[in-house]
């Protein structure tokens, strides 16, 4: 396990397959393969070399292998010129780089009830 100043990061091979759920509150940077959820409380990095098949939810994301699956990030991804995504995102805020395919929806900004106008009360 590496360190970025103090935050611990969570590395996975190139010759290592994951079948199951991830999940802690550490950054974690892909280069295998993983077939499950991931659940990460930091950032998530997916190398060039890296493919996720299996929901996905994280603060920060950068993807530059393959994913297929739903994500949602709270802050921000980035989906680099070598990343191929089909799945729905849902984001704060996103960077489609030139070259990267995506296939789905994607939801940014608000949340969707926040979106919405507020009604106005009726007087009796």
């Amino acid at each position: 396990m590496a360190t970025k100043g103090e935050q611990e990061i969570t590395q996975i091979g190139g010759s290592i397959t994951i079948k199951g759920d991830i999940s802690g509150k550490s950054d974690v940077r892909v280069a295998g393969n993983v077939n499950g959820s991931i659940n990460i409380e930091g950032e998530l990095i997916i190398e060039r070399s890296g493919y996720i098949e299996g929901e996905i939810k994280s603060t920060n994301a950068v993807v530059a292998g393959s994913v297929k699956g739903n994500i949602d990030v709270s802050e921000k991804l980035i989906l680099e010129s070598s990343s191929k995504f089909v799945g729905n995102i849902k984001t704060k805020q996103l960077i489609i780089q030139e070259g990267a395919m995506f296939q789905g929806n994607c939801q940014m900004g608000m949340p969707a009830q926040a979106a919405a106008p507020a009604k106005k009360e009726e007087k009796a």
